[in-house]
């Protein structure tokens, strides 16, 4: 059976506007076709959906917010100058009486360092910055993919890291000020997050020095899509500039390779030990064992099981998103003052799949548990999970109110639903 997503209607900045239409100026499917890890998009304020830009997401104002008033721990921001990271040591301290810590952003350090050049990196803003944490999970369930959020605030004429890229795609989106980005093919396509630029430093130095393919300044507004591996560099302009970037942590091919070895651990052909004494740095002596192995591999490639491979999968890449925020005193209020028509829905952004278990059980797998139900509660779940159904005096296949009262509370007990 299918895994599903609750989705997220969080809506940022009062009126509903999709996220990804806010990201890109083409519609969904072309941008799935022609431009999903292919190539880059530049998308102009006036092509978006919501053409006053990005400041209901993070302004200027919540930067200095979140540096003074929020208590500000490494690792949520870093310090850049000159292409390299300041040590934390050169801006964080003592939280004072009755904060135990040592690494706290001290505001006026911070101060100092930003008026002398440096760029601000806000790390993490996907869970800890509200308008932020909505809008990552509308976004991340529209592509389907886990997603951070940074935001880099640099201050006018000044560039925080040199010619990079990434092992991610991103999502770029200019808040305030202006920001020249330079950006050139990549020197390695699709690269893993094992494959980071700096083990082809020079490559990437001398392809920058080129003509590039991309040389555009984003005003506030402007989004512009990168696939990885794409090499990029950005520079503020006459003032200082605060973009968002959005980092999308897809799964590769690769990721079915390394579940798929994984799985071949169980063939005792690929377990056997190599021969006494076998020298493998000897090309001649290691070729007949590499043929052996890899006739075993193929052999246990034909027999491998689509199933064990999507469990592998899914227990990697399920946590790499979490489910929106809980509310914990609303949900126990709700719990408290349940009633059949009471509303309740599934949280938004959790991961689910409903199956049977042959018994007289059906088993709700989540990212962390599995949580059980008597069997007859199946069609009120799959009711519920997929949104066909919000009242608790709804809920189909229960004899009465008070069986289906049960089954609701131990759905908000077990953060499941939530109020609706």
């Amino acid at each position: 059976m299918p895994e599903k997503t609750t989705a997220d209607g969080a809506a940022p900045g009062g009126a509903h506007r999709p996220a990804l239409s806010r990201c890109v100026s083409v519609d969904a499917a072309k941008f799935a076709g022609a431009y999903w890890g292919r190539a880059p998009l530049l998308s102009r304020a006036d092509e978006l959906d919501g053409a006053d830009g990005f400041r209901d997401l993070l302004s200027p104002s919540d930067a200095d917010e979140l540096l003074s008033r929020r208590g500000l721990r490494v690792p949520f921001l870093r310090v850049a100058k000159d292409g390299a990271l300041v040590p934390p040591g050169r801006y964080t301290g003592g939280g004072g009486a009755g904060a135990e810590i040592d690494d706290q952003i001290i505001d006026e350090k911070i101060m100092g360092l930003y008026a002398d050049g440096a760029t601000l990196v806000f790390q993490g803003l996907h869970r800890t910055w509200p308008p932020l944490v909505a809008f990552a999970g509308e976004l991340g369930s529209a592509l389907g993919q886990p997603l951070q959020i940074n935001a880099y605030l640099t201050p006018a004429g000044n560039q925080g890291f040199s010619t990079h890229y990434d092992t991610h795609d991103v999502f770029v989106l200019q808040v305030d000020g202006r920001k020249r980005w330079r950006v050139h093919p990549p020197v390695l396509p699709d690269p893993l997050e094992r494959q980071a630029w700096g083990g082809r430093a020079e490559e990437v130095s001398a392809t920058a020095a080129g003509e590039p393919a991309l040389d555009v300044v984003l005003a506030p507004g402007d989004a512009l899509y990168l696939p990885r591996g794409w090499l990029h560099s950005a520079a503020a302009q006459d003032d200082s500039s605060l973009h968002i970037t959005i980092g999308i942590r897809a799964l590769t091919r690769y990721a079915l390779v390394e579940a798929l070895l994984a799985e071949a651990a169980e063939d005792p052909r690929l377990r056997a030990t190599l021969p006494y004494a076998l020298d493998v740095s000897d090309q001649d002596q290691l070729e007949p064992e590499l043929t052996e192995t890899v006739e075993a591999l193929r052999s246990w490639l034909e027999t491998a099981s689509p199933a064990a491979v999507a469990e592998r999968l899914r227990r990697r890449s399920w946590p790499s998103a979490r489910p929106a925020p809980l509310r914990p005193l609303a949900q126990a209020a709700a719990l408290s003052s349940l009633s059949a028509d009471s509303r309740v829905i599934p949280r938004a952004g959790l991961r689910w799949r409903l199956e049977p278990d042959g018994t007289d059980k059906v088993r709700l797998r989540l990212t962390d548990r599995v949580v059980t139900f008597p069997l007859g509660c199946q069609p009120a779940l799959r009711a519920f999970l997929d949104g066909e159904v919000t009242r608790v005096g709804d809920l189909p296949g229960l004899d009465d109110d008070e069986s289906r009262l049960v089954l609701a509370r131990r759905l908000l007990r077990e953060a499941i639903a939530v109020p609706g």
